[in-house]
């Protein structure tokens, strides 16, 4: 099974966390592809992209949560890639059959993200959006690989979850 890992983090050489996990997948011959780095100015190759994604068994979107949601290259490249006719309508079956997971890196703790915490929100809710999206494509849900508590993580958990990242994307 091929898998493709899209890294969309506009502050990559400042992160701990997303440099980690990449690393830890690119060891693995997994494709880890920085997305800010492709398109610095935000023009995407719809067509690149496009065939990439064909060519691909998983599709994994690696991300920092940003106020409860995406990065906006990430939108920008679902909105423009996921093209009516290609990705989804009566003629858009280019990804059925395909995985699609998330990566998602948080700077707040796991307990923030329940019922009656800080954020009374879980993950499960935040992602929603993205499981719709997957259904309306026709690929298989694959349950989020969350790294909670970005902003303070120690080394030696980053360390077992990037280990975790590998089993996971294996």
């Amino acid at each position: 099974m091929k898998t493709t890992v899209f890294v969309f983090h506009p502050h990559m050489n400042d992160s701990v966390v997303n440099k980690a996990l990449a690393k830890a997948a690119e060891e693995t011959q997994v494709e880890v592809r920085y997305m800010y780095d492709m398109y610095p100015d935000g023009k995407i190759d719809v067509n690149a992209e496009q065939k990439i994604l064909e060519a691909t068994d998983r599709i994994v979107l690696q991300f920092p949560l940003y106020w409860y949601s995406c990065p906006p290259l990430l939108k920008q490249w679902e909105d423009e890639v996921f093209e009516h006719g290609w990705a989804y309508g009566s003629n858009g079956t280019a990804l059925h059959g395909k995985e699609l997971m998330l990566a998602i890196s948080t700077g707040a703790q796991a307990s923030d993200y329940s019922k009656g915490s800080r954020f009374n929100v879980t993950i499960d809710e935040l992602v929603l959006p993205f499981k719709a999206t997957s259904q309306l494509i026709g690929t298989t849900w694959i349950a989020p690989f969350v790294t909670y508590g970005a902003l303070g993580i120690e080394p030696a958990t980053l360390a077992a979850q990037a280990e975790a990242y590998v089993a996971t994307l294996k």
